[in-house]
């Protein structure tokens, strides 16, 4: 079995690699065996080194995900660099907080450009390439609880979240006869800096473990495994999945 976890000569490119959820991903499908593209707008320096001193190889791809300019670019530099692509993960996000009776446009635009519009044309620019190529692969969009749950003060990160896991499954429905797997992640709360804020808050945190049946924040590394399975020969017959790993929130 552990043979059909292994990456060993394939290429992941993994978006918003450098940090939290980014970086643990892009750490485990290195540990996995794969050549991994990090992208993303700040500098990706502490995820190669990491990865690097494991024995992996990586490269800093660096692209502003606002708009969809760089999608094809971050392809192209990808098959310079290995001569080839087989594995997506989108995990670059952005989040913006207020009411929804004082919610701006600027705010949901922004959100819904990163989370979902760029999404979709890397997603698609990935696919013709496998698909002029005549191979598989597979993409892994990281979605989230609020796939599932509402939330407050977050409208357009709810929307955008809810609309990743219906275009996982519409990908996955368009794409599995071509040997593209297209799933998904939703992360409960980990401890990363988004959650910084709520973890400080003695209310909010004690309200958030009071929910968690594991009875911890996750750690960025406990969603590396899911990754890779989702990554590797493992889950091949696997298509169109939101995969929870948010220690039993959803249990509960």
């Amino acid at each position: 079995m552990a043979v059909s976890f292994d990456l060993t000569g394939k290429t992941a490119i993994v978006t918003g690699a450098n940090t939290g959820l980014g970086q643990a991903v892009a750490v485990a499908l290195a540990g996995a065996g794969a050549d991994v593209a990090l992208v993303g707008r700040s500098s990706m320096a502490e995820t190669e080194a990491a990865i690097s001193a494991a024995g992996g190889r990586a490269k800093s791809i660096q692209a502003d995900l606002a708009t969809i300019k760089p999608v094809d670019r971050v392809i192209k530099e990808t098959l310079d660099w290995t001569g080839r692509t087989d594995i997506l993960v989108n995990n670059a996000g952005i989040i913006r907080r207020a009411d929804a009776i004082d919610f701006t446009e600027a705010d949901w635009d922004a959100v819904m450009d990163v989370n979902l519009k760029t999404v979709f044309f890397l997603c698609q620019a990935f696919a013709r390439h496998l698909i002029a190529e005549g191979k598989g692969g597979k993409i892994i969009n990281i979605a989230s609880l609020l796939s599932f749950q509402g939330g407050i003060r977050i409208p357009s990160y709810t929307a955008s979240k809810s609309g990743l896991a219906g275009l996982t499954r519409l990908l996955a429905c368009e794409w599995a006869s071509k040997g593209i797997n297209v799933n998904a992640i939703a992360p409960g709360y980990f401890s990363t800096n988004n959650t910084e804020a709520l973890r400080n808050d003695p209310d909010r945190n004690a309200a958030i473990l009071g929910r968690i049946p594991a009875g911890h924040w996750g750690q960025p590394e406990e969603l590396g495994g899911a990754a890779v399975f989702l990554a590797a020969t493992a889950s091949d017959y696997i298509h169109g999945i939101v995969l929870p790993v948010d220690g039993g929130w959803l249990a509960r």
